[in-house]
């Protein structure tokens, strides 16, 4: 890693891990500072840290950059299955179901991430407001097309030291909450930027349409909020009126996914939750999500999470217990 980019993200780290401190377990004050999570809040950040590797579990990320700084993790996204640590950031630029975990914990240090949330609106106007159009640095990127769309876009980024810094004093905001109403709007349009000139560049402006949410926002919404209807791509097509080559192109650049194998994953998310907080059974878990078929629910589950449905309830239920212990 460029000297530059280690410096500015070991100043983000160093912060972050202090406003993520875990009560009995950090050895600096052992409490994170006063206001903390509501000046996080106010910049869009969400910091965690944890001291042992975790289990696999299923979250929703909204649109975001999320950063390792200290420590692993492993992300699978669709068919993309990733271990990263703070070499590279990953894009989120719609609501996406994700199964992730923690698999190295960096030992005394502890594991330390942050997501920040991008705001569509902020990336719109950035986007609006560039001289040379979004996406060039992707443009010549191996396997893009003119237009810039790239057909086997990595989703993992690289860092820029330009965006490293931007990125750092963002997070050194918290300690300095007083000057947030005047950096943060304009340290959040830079990093914005940053992103666009990075190869990451078609998945942000995939999640756009001109400078308004996209058709990918909108199926993504209507695969979520009504999972256990039938869907098909003739049906989500018509209702975003949009054709089905457009919506299918999009999607995938955005998502990484299908709109299919994006239905199934959400309802695969869904139905693991109910069994594990609701304690809802295999049948009644699969049925409320939209399977219509009890094997094929079963087959599907223990391809993604490597257990039967009941099994792996019972495994994650502990998990969860024993984190929450910890």
């Amino acid at each position: 890693m460029d000297e530059r980019i280690a410096q500015h993200l070991d100043r983000a780290a160093a912060t972050a891990s202090a406003y993520a401190a875990v009560p009995g377990r950090d050895r600096q004050g052992s409490v994170a500072r006063v206001g903390s999570a509501h000046h996080a809040k106010t910049l869009g950040l969400t910091v965690s840290k944890v001291y042992e590797p975790t289990g696999l579990f299923d979250r929703r990320y909204e649109p975001s950059l999320s950063v390792v700084l200290r420590g692993r993790k492993r992300s699978i996204v669709g068919d993309d299955d990733q271990v990263w640590g703070r070499e590279r950031f990953i894009i989120t630029p719609v609501d996406l179901p994700v199964v992730a975990g923690v698999v190295d914990a960096a030992g005394e240090d502890g594991f330390v991430a942050v997501v920040w949330r991008l705001d569509p609106a902020v990336v719109g106007e950035v986007v609006a407001s560039m001289t040379a159009p979004a996406g060039v640095a992707a443009a010549v990127a191996p396997g893009s097309s003119p237009s810039g769309a790239v057909s086997s876009l990595p989703r993992l980024g690289s860092w820029t030291a330009p965006l490293a810094d931007a990125f750092a004093r963002l997070v050194g905001l918290l300690d300095a909450p007083e000057d947030i109403p005047v950096l943060f709007p304009l340290v959040s349009r830079e990093i914005v930027l940053r992103l666009l000139q990075t190869e990451q560049a078609p998945r942000i402006t995939a999640a756009l349409d001109g400078t308004g949410p996209s058709v990918v926002a909108g199926a993504t919404a209507l695969l979520t909020g009504r999972m256990a209807e039938g869907w098909s791509m003739e049906r989500l097509a018509r209702e975003l009126r949009v054709s089905e080559s457009t919506l299918f192109a999009r999607f995938k650049e955005a998502t990484g996914m299908t709109p299919a194998q994006y239905l199934k994953r959400t309802r695969l998310g869904e139905a693991r939750r109910r069994m594990v907080v609701h304690g809802d059974t295999a049948a009644r878990a699969a049925a409320v999500v939209g399977f219509r078929s009890a094997s094929h629910f079963s087959r599907d589950y223990r391809e993604a999470y490597g257990r039967p449905p009941a099994a792996d309830a019972v495994v994650v239920r502990a998990q969860l217990a024993l984190a929450t212990a910890v």
